[in-house]
């Protein structure tokens, strides 16, 4: 499907209606469907979320935008709600948190392959490597609690692995700040790129937020509250990749393309015919939206849209594994860490990052206790560990835990 960002006018947004019913529609199979569609129902919940996000806080800033900002975000609530309820109801909490660790993991990966700026390529790999760590100590919690193999989810598209040890990652905020594309040279499927790994690490955070106090297990809680925080710091990251000096048109416009270029990927991949339609029908309406800031963009700012925007989508987020790339960077980069906006070895690290860290695990950490009777086998399962085991499972691994201590 080809898509012309300037020319296609999709539907006029005063035809983009819902009632109850089209709301809350039959969600998908959480064993039958691929893993994918759950990867792309959590993604795309989480980039409408930031269009309802961006578009209150851009009303707080600009009285003369509230309406067409009312306008269009109560079709992005609605659009969000239909998504989020695609969700399955025997779905457990902690079943769609292995779902968000996929979606950190492969959509992750797959932006990073395709970033052209070499620095924000690098700081896609340092978050890939945080999340795939998560995914790790939330599948020993899933056994722990649940009693389930993370892998009947994953359908063995990821691997389960430790990844840059989630202990290590607490970092002082001053460690957290990126140096931000310039808005004036950046290519545009880099500033697609910034808003999609942002959206979806602030919807991470929000639902470990949420979701994270309803377990009745001392360590999840705990281990909840750990990773959220490091969810925030992701979020910090991301954000701050973004230039600042953008105009809130500006930045509502790029969020319009990027939802078009996000509906348009689902629709390039999915494979469950009644959920395609639905992102047929959400990439209509955003294309519908975009051309109705595109109008605004030029009647309040005088600018032409395609200063911002290309005719052309980038080619779309690939929804497929990529084993081979994370297990690459986990091989060459899983020892980083950062020291202000670069990557340094950890040896490197501030001592504001070496103070805060030491205060938050100064009575122990729950991702280390989690995980501490399970070892990785073939296969990207989690076994127990036999008593007496002291083999760690790979070499890598075993890199790892001397750069870590």
């Amino acid at each position: 499907m080809s898509i012309h960002l300037l020319k296609d006018r999709g539907t006029p947004i005063h035809q983009q209606r819902f009632t109850w019913r089209e709301l809350v529609q039959a969600p998908y199979s959480k064993l039958d469907d691929d893993a994918f569609t759950r990867v792309r129902v959590i993604l795309m919940n989480g980039i409408e979320s930031e269009a309802v996000r961006f578009g209150h806080a851009c009303a707080r800033m600009n009285r003369e935008l509230q309406l067409e900002l009312a306008k269009v975000r109560r079709i992005e609530q609605h659009q969000q709600t239909l998504i989020n309820w695609l969700n399955p109801a025997d779905q457990s909490p902690l079943e769609t948190t292995i779902g968000f660790e996929q979606v950190a993991i492969e959509v992750t990966a797959s932006v990073a392959m395709a970033e052209p700026d070499p620095y924000l390529a690098q700081v896609y790999r340092f978050g890939l490597l945080e999340d795939f760590d998560h995914m790790y100590r939330y599948a020993a919690l899933m056994d722990r609690v649940e009693g389930r193999d993370a892998n009947a989810l994953l359908q063995s598209y990821s691997d389960i692995l430790p990844g840059r040890p989630t202990a290590i990652e607490h970092r002082h905020p001053e460690d957290d700040l990126r140096t931000p594309y310039d808005r004036r040279k950046a290519h545009f499927v880099s500033k697609l790129n910034a808003l999609t790994i942002m959206a979806g690490e602030h919807q991470t955070h929000d639902y470990y937020m949420t979701v994270g106090p309803t377990f009745s297990d001392p360590l999840a809680r705990q281990l909840y509250a750990e990773i959220a925080s490091i969810e925030e710091q992701h979020v910090t990251q991301y954000e701050s990749i973004i230039d600042a000096e953008e105009t809130w048109l500006e930045k509502w416009l790029l969020h319009e393309a990027n939802e078009v270029y996000n509906y348009h990927s689902c629709v390039e991949s999915e494979g469950n015919p009644r959920i395609k339609q639905i992102w047929e029908r959400f990439l209509d309406y955003e294309l519908g939206q975009l051309q109705h800031v595109a109008e605004l963009f030029q009647r309040y700012e005088g600018r032409d849209p395609s200063e911002i925007l290309p005719e052309r989508l980038p080619d779309p987020i690939e929804y497929q594994t990529h084993r081979e790339f994370v297990r690459q960077a986990l091989e060459e980069e899983v020892l980083l860490s950062a020291q202000g906006a670069s990557f340094v070895n950890r040896s490197e690290e501030s001592q504001a990052t070496r103070d805060y860290r030491q205060h938050m695990n100064s009575e122990g950490s729950p991702s280390d206790t989690v995980s501490a009777d399970y070892v990785w086998m073939p296969g990207t399962e989690l076994r127990l560990r036999r008593p007496g085991q002291i083999e760690l499972s790979t070499s890598m691994e075993r890199e790892r835990v001397r750069g870590a201590a």
